[in-house]
């Protein structure tokens, strides 16, 4: 009885023992960006980033459900390489970075769905409105080891109804078209660093 109660013991150990565990990474600024795109007269697609953001990410590339992130971008760092308009997307019109000077998103809950694919769900706030917003995760799973520091990366991409957040200034065209499309394109490219 001993014996069968020791064995069950030690596979428990080696279970746990071989599993992986989450491990926190800090983002490396200079590889990273906050990027995103929405359609501009029907056609065309204007594309701008967001020049200052930060984050935390903790995750196990064995285990993408392990991952647990969170992100801040400051309003006032928004670029698209065109002052006037970058002022507009600052203004009252659409984010309003007076009053909302941050977009914050804070996980909940991860699920793996193939080995480097991932749904992350968490809530999203822009100009003071929260939402639920689920990324999808591709990459993550492969790290490298260069220059003394581990290092893995990936991208995390989502479509939202700006609408949703209380971005709603748009024209109608003349044939009945939007100036400005409710749809918005968010990609998260990150290179990250093992912390100790």
């Amino acid at each position: 009885m001993n014996r069968i109660i020791l064995i069950a013991a030690i596979g428990i150990i080696t279970l746990f023992s071989t599993q992986g565990h989450a491990a926190d990474w800090a983002v490396d600024q200079s590889h990273s960006s906050l990027n995103f795109k929405t359609k501009h007269l029907v056609f065309t697609t204007v594309r701008g980033t967001f020049d200052e953001f930060e984050g935390t990410v903790s995750l196990d590339p064995g285990d993408l459900s392990t991952i647990q992130a969170a992100f801040t971008a400051q309003i006032a760092s928004i670029n698209t390489d065109n002052d006037g308009r970058d002022e507009h997307l600052r203004g009252s019109d659409f984010f309003d970075a007076e009053h909302h000077p941050t977009m914050t998103f804070q996980s909940k809950m991860a699920r793996q769905t193939a080995p480097g694919k991932a749904e992350l769900t968490g809530d999203l706030t822009i100009r003071g409105v929260t939402k639920e917003v689920t990324f999808m995760v591709d990459g993550f799973h492969q790290s490298i080891d260069f220059m003394g520091t581990t290092k893995i990366g990936g991208i995390a991409t989502a479509t939202i109804n700006r609408q949703d957040f209380g971005v709603s200034w748009n024209r109608t065209l003349d044939n009945g078209g939007l100036v400005v499309s409710d749809n918005v394109d968010i990609e998260i490219e990150l290179e990250l660093d093992k912390q100790n």
